[in-house]
């Protein structure tokens, strides 16, 4: 067994047994994969038609394609390469104006960093897991540009290191840390204004409360002093 076998092994897999078309072997392969690379490709395509259909070509590719693959990286990322090059041609194929991925991304001239970033820090857990925000998040991630939001995607939403992002998109581990720093910047700021409401409700509705409290101690005071005045 070669060191490449072992990447594979290593993801609970068995290298020859794919190749030679086991279909028990092939079958555990999808089951392990098959919710992550439709996850990636709706959150790429939107339309859960297209993401059926990047998530059945990958596997289709795959399938075909297991004999010459060398076990160079690790199956998820070879995995997770075909899924995002299938998604990628639906998106130009339906939107031609699309950038390239692999193209630098480039400041716009002009473009300013943003001007305020809300501290979300103050929020609870419940509000920003809520669905309403997860809607918001969504939206945000769908208006940045396709070569950070394929970036985000496959490092924040599906837990790909760093390297393995780097390794699907044939691009260096620097690029893709540059790419995922503008892409979360980019939904902070994207996100600043809706979290920032939520920031001051949270804050106004604390210093109603702090100032209810305050009312009550000053007449349970004022009380007190009532009734130890009296004889």
């Amino acid at each position: 067994m070669n060191d490449h076998e072992n990447k594979v092994e290593a993801e609970g897999f068995s290298l020859p047994a794919l190749q030679k078309g086991d279909p028990e072997e092939f079958s555990r392969l999808v089951n392990a994969y098959s919710s992550k690379i439709y996850r990636l490709a709706i959150k790429m395509l939107t339309q859960q038609q297209d993401a059926e259909d990047v998530l059945q070509e990958t596997f289709l590719k795959a399938y075909r394609g297991l004999k010459s693959f060398d076990g160079r990286s690790k199956i998820s990322t070879w995995l997770f390469r075909i899924a995002t090059n299938e998604a990628l041609m639906v998106l130009r194929r339906k939107h031609p104006e699309i950038i390239s991925i692999d193209e630098p991304v480039e400041r716009e001239e002009g473009e300013q960093e943003p001007v305020q970033i809300i501290d979300w820090c103050c929020l609870p857990e419940n509000e920003l897991l809520s669905e309403e925000s997860k809607v918001r998040l969504d939206a945000a991630v769908q208006r940045l540009p396709e070569s950070l939001r394929v970036v985000f995607l496959l490092r924040d939403i599906n837990d790909l290191s760093t390297h393995e992002t780097a390794e699907v998109l044939g691009l260096s581990d620097t690029a893709v840390k540059t790419r995922l720093s503008r892409a979360r910047l980019r939904l902070r700021e994207g996100l600043s204004a809706y979290f920032g409401e939520r920031v001051n409700n949270l804050r106004e509705a604390q210093h109603d409360h702090s100032m209810e409290r305050s009312t009550k101690n000053r007449e349970k005071m004022l009380l007190r002093s009532k009734g130890g005045g009296k004889k």
